[in-house]
């Protein structure tokens, strides 16, 4: 019965330092786009092809591959069609929508480098139990939790969202539409819709976020008991690609998090800076190293590439 309308539309935020040559700023995020769609097509395509990487750490890679597939399709087509075509203006479904998969998508990324924090702890800690505890069956079951936890978690930030009133076209701070960006601009109480998003952030990405460092800690344990250096570099060898995953995901968005909570006086290029890393260095990012690091991925890329 409220007497305020609804707004249909937001509009979306730019990039504060590419204001004035738009056009040439598309063509690095086009092509980072490109790598990042090639580099985890190529890694399924591998996994796929190879029958000796049909285990639990190469399917949780997989996995992996396709929430950075999800999570950088759900940013980068808005981000394209501002710089392209300077078109801002994004409908409010269209909105809540992408905000649904964004989120949805960071949360199995979230789950997965949890589950593969997990199957390093499980290789490292237990190796003689490894093929009893992790079979592909368990990894099938695991990859299903995933999907229904973020699916569940996620859905009913829209749905409270829409009980919302929006007076106005809004102007984002990034362009895609998030949770935190989006509930600042509603005119009216959002106590509901923001505790529902704290608690979501703290049970899913902060939870994820312990349970790997408690995961680190038992394995740093375990090596530093190892008799010889060797055995010590060669069991934290395992584990770089999967580090560098958790801290190329985790470090921005704990930053992101941190600026729409206490940042209020936070500039434009900080926000801008800081969103886009959080979205766009993961999928581009995990292919070229777990390729690197991975001797059997990296010999079937090569062999792809020569055919």
């Amino acid at each position: 019965n409220s007497s305020q309308s609804r707004t249909l539309s937001f509009s979306l935020g730019g990039f504060p330092a590419w204001e004035t040559a738009r056009m040439w700023s598309a063509v690095p995020l086009c092509s980072a786009y490109l790598l990042a769609l090639l580099g985890n097509l190529t890694v399924l395509s591998v996994i796929k092809a190879e029958r000796s990487l049909h285990a639990p750490m190469y399917l949780l890679l997989a996995a992996l591959a396709v929430a950075d597939l999800g999570l950088s399709t759900s940013t980068f087509p808005t981000m394209l069609r501002l710089l392209w075509l300077g078109a801002r203006e994004i409908s409010f479904g269209a909105c809540l929508a992408q905000m649904f998969f964004i989120h949805a998508f960071a949360d199995v990324e979230s789950a997965v480098i949890l589950a593969m924090a997990f199957d390093r702890y499980v290789a490292i800690c237990h190796p003689l139990r490894y093929p009893s505890i992790l079979t592909s069956s368990v990894t099938a079951k695991i990859c299903v939790a995933i999907v229904v936890r973020s699916t569940l978690v996620q859905f009913p930030l829209p749905v409270l969202l829409t009980r919302l009133c929006f007076t106005k076209v809004s102007e984002l701070s990034h362009p895609y539409c998030l949770h935190p960006d989006v509930i600042k601009h509603a005119g009216s109480d959002t106590r509901i819709s923001s505790t529902y998003g704290l608690f979501v952030l703290l049970s899913t990405l902060v939870l994820d976020l312990i349970f790997v460092l408690l995961s680190y800690f038992l394995i740093l344990k375990t090596i530093l008991n190892t008799v010889t250096w060797r055995e010590r570099l060669k069991a934290l060898n395992t584990c770089i690609s999967h580090i560098c995953a958790v801290l190329v995901f985790f470090i921005p968005m704990i930053c992101l998090s941190m600026m729409h909570q206490f940042g209020k006086h936070v500039s434009p290029q900080a926000y801008a800076f800081t969103a886009n890393l959080h979205f766009l260095a993961p999928p581009i990012l995990n292919p070229i190293v777990y390729s690197v690091k991975t001797k059997t991925i990296r010999r079937w890329t090569l062999r792809m590439l020569c055919q």
